[in-house]
């Protein structure tokens, strides 16, 4: 039986003071959003993550650097591409590239002061650690359908044997450069930069259109 999206994957972290005074970019198609999810066989839902943490960090693997940032972290950067590491759920890391890394942590909400620890476990060694959740918004796509919305415009692979579960790449959807990250079976998160939001969001509802008119049938 299939899985029914609204109860997502991903635990909404609790508000902190500062959620008073900010809107995620895709805020004004929240309701959009919880409209257009599908029940049934081919289930899908959307919505945008609120404001979770995004660290960039920079360090060979195997330097002193990366030696830092992971006891920081508590465990490994990702060595490799497609690689993540630590909890999907909670704090892990994206490979970017050989010396670059998204820390990213979806069980808190970003707060000022969150990068403090690495910039000071850098401090005098190459590399660094930057803020970076203003960057990129994170969108779930969640449901037995996600993927073959996704596959509509996504210019990757995705089939289950090329794309697991924890894999995470740089590729594009439609025109918009994005990470994609399958967290779970059929939980993807969506990274567009922050301009590009609402494209995105409206891109995807449309991708999602289909399976509706399916439920209705």
């Amino acid at each position: 039986m299939a899985e029914n999206p609204t109860t997502l994957h991903t635990p909404e972290p609790p508000a902190v003071p500062l959620d008073e005074h900010r809107l995620t970019p895709a805020a004004h198609l929240a309701g959009d959003m919880e409209a257009a999810t599908v029940t049934g066989a081919r289930s899908v839902s959307l919505r945008e993550l609120q404001f979770p943490l995004q660290i960039g960090l920079r360090g060979e693997i195997g330097s002193e650097s990366a030696q830092v940032i992971e006891k920081e972290l508590g465990f490994e950067l990702p060595s490799r591409v497609g690689q993540v590491t630590g909890d999907p759920m909670g704090l892990h890391v994206l490979w970017l590239s050989p010396d670059e890394f998204l820390a990213v942590d979806v069980s808190t909400r970003q707060q000022p002061g969150d990068s403090d620890r690495y910039i000071g476990a850098l401090a005098g060694k190459p590399g660094h650690a930057v803020e970076l959740s203003a960057n990129r918004t994170v969108l779930e796509l969640v449901g037995a359908a996600a993927r073959d919305v996704l596959a509509k415009s996504c210019h990757a692979d995705l089939h289950p044997r090329e794309f697991g579960v924890n894999t995470a790449i740089t590729t594009n959807l439609g025109k918009v450069p994005i990470y994609l990250h399958r967290a779970g079976e059929d939980v993807w998160r969506i990274y567009p930069r922050q301009s590009f939001a609402d494209f995105t969001v409206r891109w995807l509802l449309d991708g999602m259109k289909e399976f509706a008119q399916d439920e209705v049938l």
